[in-house]
């Protein structure tokens, strides 16, 4: 089981079953907010569907398709961050994340991000390292903007977001470039 400890206030570990009331709980609360920019929202409307994202996660993580964890505030669950999908034949890791909007402004995503960069390039051994965003979502694009990513360009009406496509901006990090920081 993953478990990562990012500093002395965030630990990135992946959730059980036991997880999933605290994972609706900060799902649904947010739920304006995330629905700005995540898809699957309308599809999260019980405590059941959590769960079931949580198995799921279990199973991505035994196929190796996927590392998908809680960020943990304080022993808290306050959001997800995750390998979306990994290219094995070419070591390419795909990060993702959201945060409960509580919890906003307070470096929880950057520096998550960071370690999960750095398990990438140490442990995983990629060799490069996707972040997609918005192109409107600019907290977003902030994060690897922050940590030193390249913007690479524009994928044009990239994802369908309930009743609108959206383009992203793709931006990436290489394992040489990480080290070289």
């Amino acid at each position: 089981m993953f478990v990562y400890e990012v500093d002395e206030e965030i630990i990135l570990k992946m959730m059980n079953t036991m997880n999933a009331e605290r994972l609706f709980e900060i799902t649904d609360r947010s739920r304006d907010y995330l629905k700005e920019w995540l898809p699957w929202l309308d599809h999260t409307t019980k405590v059941e569907h959590s769960k079931h994202f949580i198995e799921q996660a279990f199973q991505s993580h035994a196929d190796r398709r996927a590392l998908i964890s809680g960020i943990f505030y304080h022993n808290e669950l306050v959001g997800v961050i995750s390998y979306n999908y990994f290219d094995w034949t070419n070591r390419i890791g795909y990060i993702g994340y959201w945060l409960d909007q509580h919890y906003q402004g307070k470096g929880i995503i950057t520096r998550s991000v960071h370690a999960l960069i750095d398990y990438g390039f140490d442990v995983l051994k990629l060799n490069r390292i996707d972040i997609r965003a918005a192109v409107e979502n600019k907290a977003s694009r902030a994060v690897p903007e922050r940590l030193g990513f390249k913007r690479e360009g524009v994928l044009r009406q990239s994802e369908w977001l309930y009743d609108h496509y959206v383009d992203h901006v793709v931006y990436s990090m290489l394992a040489h470039e990480w080290q070289d920081k």
